[in-house]
């Protein structure tokens, strides 16, 4: 009974903790059964004048004000029962409102202490695109809910491919990745928005994420509008934005091999699959203008990440974009290249860490970023196409570089998303002066 009583006095005074917005409300609370019990004790106090001269009331009155006690212990039994009764009333009332949105196995006071945390979280701009900006995605939303994605528009292959040729709209594929990643819970529904059809001709290879956006497009009348509703229907945790609402193609010029001779491949899908080295890529038009809340966005933000993702065909497709590049430039975030943890076949074949650096300089200039995140544990299988992407003694001597384990150790070619969310975490801590967040 005496552990029973001393778990729930713990477990109540956890609402008291500062950043949770309880404690001011619970005073005028306290402030407002204070005064409906004067106004009882009041009309106590008349009854007992009124009814003197009947001994029965006047003994009933006693006891149930225990006149018989001190006057001390009476006002420390009251209160004390008081406080009880009203603490317990509050949080079973809090418990039976929000049970039907409670995760099984949490308490209220732990779930909304993860909100408060997270929505005063620092303001993330990550900006990519592929299943690297969602596994960032999906470990960042631990920390705050002040995020951005900002994804290239310039898939062409597969479903998204198909559904751009055939309705006009940008390719929803990546979006539709970010938006499954940021989801408050993937349960059903966010399961159902990246279920892939398979066996009859009109629907193989389509998710029903990328119908879905493209029946809301024809609903709403913009691709934006579109993005924006999914993000609802999912519950989300930020924001997913196009990096720009204009048609691109994604061009590259691609050294043969054996020879100094150059092709131009179009089309982001192609790419990887051309023979040769990738030497350059541009998009055209060259002079689409970003996304005017995508620049919004950056130049408000704490923290600017760049990768993991694709080197020439997720990250530069965004970075291409004049405008958004020059607003990165201007911003006075912390701006964080993530480099990748294995080569892609046929795109970066044998990089390391400081070619990717290298390339990515040569398109967009030097000085852009001020740390270089990169994954310094080679243990695990990578696949017999890939490579270790590894922190080569050029990487180690730039004083950008950190490194840290970066591994999902089930999948060894690709980022731990919590691993990586964390060390992004630290790098801000240190960068503001504060403890860990």
């Amino acid at each position: 009974m005496f552990k029973t009583i001393v778990d729930f006095l713990r477990d109540a005074l956890l609402w008291f903790r500062p950043g949770l917005g309880i404690r001011k409300w619970f005073l005028y609370v306290i402030a407002g059964v204070t005064l409906l019990g004067l106004g009882i004790a009041v009309l106590l106090i008349d009854v007992y004048r009124t009814t003197t001269t009947n001994p029965l009331v006047l003994t009933a009155l006693s006891y149930l004000s225990l006149r018989f006690l001190p006057r001390a212990l009476r006002a420390i039994i009251f209160g004390g029962l008081g406080i009880g009764l009203l603490v317990y009333g509050i949080v079973k009332l809090n418990r039976s409102l929000l049970a039907p949105f409670l995760r099984p196995g949490s308490k209220v006071v732990d779930q909304l202490r993860d909100y408060r945390k997270r929505a005063r979280g620092p303001h993330i701009v990550a900006i990519g695109g592929g299943h690297g900006l969602s596994t960032l995605l999906r470990g960042l939303k631990l920390y705050t809910s002040n995020l951005t994605a900002v994804v290239t528009v310039a898939d062409d292959g597969g479903s998204s491919g198909r559904l751009r040729e055939s309705f006009g709209i940008l390719p929803p594929g990546d979006i539709r990745n970010c938006l499954a990643a940021l989801s408050n819970d993937e349960d059903l529904l966010t399961q159902l928005f990246q279920y892939r059809f398979s066996g009859s001709p009109e629907l193989d290879g389509h998710s029903f994420g990328n119908l879905f956006i493209t029946a809301l497009t024809e609903l709403t009348g913009s691709f934006e509008a579109a993005v924006a509703e999914s993000g609802r229907v999912l519950s989300i945790n930020g924001r997913v934005l196009p990096s720009t609402l204009h048609n691109v193609k994604l061009v590259a010029s691609m050294q043969l091999p054996y020879s100094h001779n150059e092709i131009r491949v179009e089309g982001e899908s192609k790419i990887p699959k051309s023979a040769g080295r990738v030497h350059r890529v541009w998009l055209e038009p060259d002079t689409a203008p970003a996304f005017p809340p995508v620049l919004k966005e950056i130049l408000t933000a704490e923290i600017i990440i760049v990768g993991p993702g694709s080197l020439y065909t997720s990250l530069l497709p965004n970075l291409l974009v004049h405008d958004l590049l020059s607003a990165i430039r201007a911003s006075r975030a912390t701006k964080i290249y993530v480099s990748n943890i294995a080569t892609q076949l046929g795109e970066t074949d044998f990089y390391s860490s400081y070619d990717h650096v290298l390339a990515l300089e040569e398109h967009v200039g030097g000085d852009v970023f001020e740390v270089i995140l990169c994954n310094d544990k080679y243990d695990g299988d990578v696949g017999e196409n890939s490579q270790w992407v590894k922190a080569d003694e050029k990487m180690k001597h730039d004083s950008r570089a950190r490194l840290a384990d970066l591994v999902d150790d089930a999948h060894p070619w690709r980022h731990d998303s919590l691993k990586l969310a964390k060390e992004v975490m630290k790098i801000y801590s240190e960068q503001i002066g504060a403890q860990e967040w």
